[in-house]
């Protein structure tokens, strides 16, 4: 049997033809998955810049309002694609919570102040489980 590290232990269990198959189907994935990412990525560096005019112009991180109708957008944009209307929800929910706490962390940076906007939004780019300290350390990050 294979001794591809792709196909984790099904390799070792099926026949050839089958772990092709498998291989294939599990190539697809990856590149959904690494597809996934970049849009999440693009997402958070569009929410970043909402954060900024947020700060600047001393508007709420959150917007209750819009964000239900997000929740239900997507619910029917789910149901639509036949995926699982109650799924999406918490998976915006979670993107939501990410993005009003990088929109508090912006405006606790103090855009709109003596700092920039680039610094600020480097201050404020943290990623889903980093801390407001964390955010001050160098890399590369997005938001809602």
């Amino acid at each position: 049997m294979s001794t591809d590290p792709r196909a984790g232990e099904a390799g070792t269990q099926i026949e050839p033809e089958i772990l092709d198959e498998l291989l294939s189907m599990r190539a697809s994935i990856d590149n959904i998955d690494a597809t996934l990412v970049y849009l999440l990525a693009e997402r958070f560096k569009a929410t970043q810049r909402v954060g900024v005019l947020k700060a600047k112009h001393q508007l709420p991180a959150a917007d209750p309002a819009r964000e239900k109708n997000q929740i239900s957008r997507l619910k029917r944009l789910a149901n639509e694609a036949q995926l699982d209307p109650e799924f999406a929800e918490k998976f915006l929910n979670f993107i939501i919570e990410e993005v009003i706490r990088h929109h508090q962390a912006i405006s606790s940076a103090g855009l709109g102040s003596e700092q920039s906007s680039t610094e600020a939004l480097g201050a404020a780019a943290v990623g889903p489980g980093e801390s407001a300290a964390d955010a001050a350390a160098p890399h590369d990050s997005t938001d809602r």
